[in-house]
């Protein structure tokens, strides 16, 4: 994904990732609010072992090694029954030896003899008096129980206090600004995730970029998304001066490009799945040929769900289906449309064997006469994800048009269109890209120019 992939990411859950955000920071609030006020002081204690005062060097470095080695054991007893008990005992307190524990956090720096001692509660004088109770109970019992000689001499090990507890003026929980910034930057974390996860899992097309990524085929144009394409099928008609309207000339002259021969360009319009523009593309490129002074012939080949006739106000009753089996003829089918040379044949009735008829023999005669008296020939034709109809046609003509609607078309269906056109010897000749948005993070230049 390059730079511009992200923000039009981002930009894209711009509103997902504000909402977690916001989510997040009211989370952090909730929590700091309802988290108990808790104060926190320390003493330091430093561990040494005494030594004769003519001692020498060798004898202070072990006697300093023994200190350092000594508090790596006394860590773990500073929280036990030998030295809390005593504690609760002294200041009458009405609690156990694990939950005063549970006060107690006691840490050593590597290679050091001082150890800090810090205890937590809810009252701040109460807190100093039993980080000082502590650390004197604990210089008692190392120096008359734990480090005792046993001739009655001296404690070789020293406690002493480096640094008295005090009482703390402010809390140490909660954090107010600590705990809501870490709540709005998970809810931020946690909103760019699901972005991401939502783009990773999402796999339709947005862009042109993402088309000319799942189809070899040249991209031959693009189309703004129009509201009322429903209401209005025939753009050009409806509103020749509208920038969507242009945007179909733009494409009706890439596509002339495709003809290299000086054989009547021929091609079939297809999509890799219903409701992606093939019928509005296909009606209104054929519309923009006939403008430009062409002969033009319109066929509707998708036997299965015909478009065409309704789009352009046609009798549909009798069209392609009646050609091929027989019942009737072209040039009495075909019926001129507006003031260019616009030919249009409907669908006619729907048969049973669709896929037969228009990969028969006279659905290539058919082609051939229309040769003769046409310059365009286009066709619409079924979903080629569904059925092979566009495949079968693809092969009789230059090729085929797959055309892909932004946020609806899957790029992995789109691919194997364009591989079960190819699988059969067609061509794919380029892609036009529908719908494209004209405002929020997927607007691009086919967009901007639409709006």
């Amino acid at each position: 994904m390059t730079v511009q992939d992200y923000v039009r990411l981002l930009r894209r859950n711009f509103v997902l990732i504000v909402s977690l955000t916001l989510i997040g920071l009211c989370i952090g609030v909730l929590v700091a609010l309802t988290t108990p006020t808790r104060y926190s002081t320390s003493t330091q204690l430093l561990v040494s072992a005494q030594t004769a005062d003519a001692a020498t060097p060798a004898e202070l470095n072990l006697a300093r090694s023994y200190a350092q080695q000594a508090v790596t054991s006394y860590i773990d007893i500073i929280s036990s029954s030998l030295v809390l008990q005593p504690v609760i005992d002294d200041l009458g307190l009405d609690t156990t030896v694990a939950q005063l524990a549970s006060q107690v956090n006691t840490t050593a720096a590597a290679s050091s003899t001082a150890i800090t001692v810090t205890v937590s509660d809810h009252n701040p004088g109460h807190a100093a008096r039993l980080a000082n109770a502590i650390g004197d109970s604990f210089a008692t019992v190392v120096a008359e129980q734990l480090e005792r000689p046993v001739d009655a001499q001296p404690s070789i090990v020293r406690i002493d206090t480096l640094q008295a507890a005090s009482v703390p003026v402010s809390p140490a929980a909660p954090n107010i600004p600590l705990t809501v910034t870490l709540g709005a930057l998970l809810g931020l974390a946690a909103g760019v995730g699901v972005g991401i996860l939502r783009a990773v899992l999402d796999n339709r097309v947005r862009t042109v970029d993402d088309v000319e990524r799942a189809v070899s085929a040249p991209t031959l144009g693009g189309i703004a998304l129009d509201p009322m394409a429903k209401k209005r099928p025939l753009l050009i008609a409806a509103a020749a001066r509208d920038p969507r309207s242009e945007a179909f000339r733009s494409l009706r002259t890439n596509v002339k490009f495709l003809a290299l021969d000086e054989d009547p360009l021929s091609f079939v319009v297809t999509s890799s799945g219903p409701g992606e523009g093939k019928s509005t593309t296909a009606a209104n490129l054929a519309i923009a040929f006939a403008e430009s002074g062409s002969r033009v012939a319109l066929i509707d080949a998708d036997l299965r769900l015909p478009r065409l006739a309704d789009y352009f106000s046609i009798e549909g009753g009798v069209g392609l289906t009646e050609v091929l089996i027989g019942r009737t003829t072209a040039s009495e089918t075909l019926q001129h449309w507006g003031r260019g040379a616009l030919f249009v044949l409907p669908a006619g009735t729907i048969p049973p064997n669709p896929a037969e008829l228009l990969g028969s023999s006279a659905m290539t005669a058919l082609l051939n006469d229309l040769r003769v008296a046409f310059d365009v020939i286009i066709i619409d034709s079924p979903p080629v994800g569904l059925v092979t109809d566009a495949a079968v046609l693809a092969r009789s003509t230059h090729g085929a048009i797959l055309v892909a609607a932004s946020g609806k078309t899957r790029t992995n269906r789109l691919s194997d269109a364009e591989a079960t056109i190819e699988k059969v010897g067609a061509k794919v000749l380029g892609t036009v890209t529908t719908m494209l948005p004209t405002k929020g993070a997927d607007r691009t230049v086919y967009g901007v120019y639409g709006a």
